[in-house]
């Protein structure tokens, strides 16, 4: 595996595990509903606009991965959409990445 291919799928890791500690945390302190986060993404202004820049680079990630899926017929980069929606952007995107770059048999 080249080096490029460790560090996408090292950042994948750390894309999904890391942001998951400051989500556990604040399930612990607050309760998990989706409601209590959906409120936490628009306690203020900062918030609102990080939640939307994720929202809509997620939304372009899925269509990025579609269309080259489509194109490149490489069906397990298709992984990368439920990672980017359930864990988030910093492990869909270098999961993508890590998928996109395998070798072409």
């Amino acid at each position: 595996m080249s080096p490029l291919r460790i560090g996408y799928l090292l950042l994948a890791v750390w894309g999904a595990v890391h942001p998951m500690m400051y989500y556990f945390q604040w399930a612990r302190d607050n309760g998990s509903s989706l409601a209590g986060l959906s409120d936490a993404w628009q306690a203020n202004a900062a918030t609102s606009g990080l939640a939307w820049g994720l929202t809509i680079a997620s939304i372009a990630l899925t269509l990025w991965t579609v269309a080259e899926t489509r194109v490149r017929r490489n069906w397990s980069a298709l992984l990368a959409i439920p990672a980017t929606f359930l864990i988030g952007v910093s492990c869909g995107l270098p999961l993508y990445l890590f998928l996109r770059t395998r070798p072409v048999t």
